[in-house]
């Protein structure tokens, strides 16, 4: 079975940055230094160049066990609860309530 390859979103959103956007690139800059962007970056880039809400496309995200346990971490960090860290993140309290028994069990 073949794993699953990855877009390179660093060299995706640094050609819509260049030709597109340049005006933004110091607000970006930051993020694209990165040598792994995460799920969390990639939605804090896209509302830096663009500016929409990210509630559109809100159903179809998709997140690694890192993006998973890095928003976990956040919750620990800042001791929120589900609701507060759904409504952070813009996620299901469901959704966050499945990630805690699977990943912290």
């Amino acid at each position: 079975m073949e794993e699953y390859k990855q877009p390179d979103f660093k060299q995706i959103y640094t050609d819509i940055i260049s030709r597109k956007y340049p005006h933004k690139y110091d607000l970006c800059e930051y993020l694209l230094s990165k040598n792994e962007l995460l799920a969390l970056d990639i939605l804090k880039l896209n509302a830096i160049i663009f500016g929409t809400s990210e509630k559109r496309n809100s159903q179809y995200r998709s997140y690694k066990r890192t993006d998973i346990m890095k928003i976990l971490d956040y919750q620990k960090e800042n001791k929120l609860n589900n609701t507060q860290l759904a409504l952070q993140f813009k996620l299901s309290r469901n959704t966050i309530g499945k990630w805690r028994k699977i990943f912290l069990i």
